[in-house]
């Protein structure tokens, strides 16, 4: 069986970067998975403040993606990690959605955007799922 998410109202809602569920990482609090994976995109802490900061997960997922702010040069080489990360610390510090995490056993976890081909399967369901295969990786770990 697979489980699919995308909107954090659905019923695994959980899963997506935009829900509701903060963490301390880093000796700071984050107000989603979002707000860190944006803000992790710059060496300039000013910026990663700002992102930090945004009142929302889109807010914040809007200012990663401002192309005058410049990239961190190692970008592509650490985002999954940052996102591993990310997740990582979500869960552990959110025992209600770990327990939800955990619930899914050894399903598959596939993030269903049809816009998304890295982090989602895609419209033709031919994506990386980077997302989903994060929340298997952090499931185990965390088992």
């Amino acid at each position: 069986m697979t489980i699919k998410f995308y909107k954090v109202s659905d019923e695994y809602g959980c899963f997506s970067n935009f829900s509701p569920h903060g963490f301390i990482k880093d000796n700071r609090y984050w107000l989603t998975s979002e707000h860190y994976f944006q803000a992790q995109k710059f060496q300039d802490l000013d910026i990663q403040e700002t992102i930090r900061l945004a009142e929302s997960p889109m807010i914040a997922a809007k200012m990663g993606r401002n192309k005058n702010n410049p990239l961190r040069s190692d970008w592509e080489s650490i985002k999954d990690d940052v996102m591993r990360s990310a997740v990582y610390s979500k869960f552990l510090n959110n025992e209600d959605i770990k327990a939800v995490l955990l619930s899914t056993r050894e399903k598959e976890i596939i993030e269903d955007t049809t816009k998304d081909y890295y982090w989602g399967c895609g419209k033709d369901g031919s994506g990386k799922n980077m997302l989903g295969r994060i929340l298997m990786e952090v499931r185990e770990k965390l088992k």
